[in-house]
């Protein structure tokens, strides 16, 4: 069977690098599956699980946004930041949904709301994927 290589790749260095079967991603269009073959394209990525599929098994990694770069063999994914699913230190993930809660109950301000607002989306997404909540 044809496989993909996939980088994933933060501004801190490599996150993942691995051949696999498939990938599903979430852009900021929707859900996408990539397969072997796949055409070229580039699309950015919202907050959210990139799926990983290798030899019947799924791996996960959390992905704060960032774009999607696909090759016919190969797929990079440059992201702001990137943890796979056995790297997350969930209680601090918790304790940043935590912080982030508090922030939205007493907003201050439309900027302070945005911030604590995507603080809490990453937040759930980290525990989301630590935990398999997919």
């Amino acid at each position: 069977m044809k496989t993909l290589i996939v980088n994933i790749v933060t501004p801190d260095g490599p996150v993942y690098d691995s051949e696999v079967d498939m990938i599903i991603a979430k852009t900021a269009s929707g859900e996408i599956g990539i397969l072997p073959g796949h055409i070229p394209m580039v699309a950015p990525l919202v907050i959210g699980a990139v799926k990983l599929k290798k030899d019947g098994k799924s791996e996960y990694v959390a992905v704060n946004g960032g774009f999607v770069e696909v090759r016919p063999e190969k797929v990079t994914i440059l992201a702001q930041s990137a943890e796979v699913a056995s790297n997350i230190d969930v209680t601090r993930a918790k304790e940043a949904v935590k912080r982030a809660e508090e922030r939205l109950q007493h907003k201050q301000d439309s900027t302070d709301f945005n911030r604590a607002e995507l603080a809490l989306k990453r937040a759930m997404n980290r525990i989301n994927v630590y935990e398999g909540n997919i």
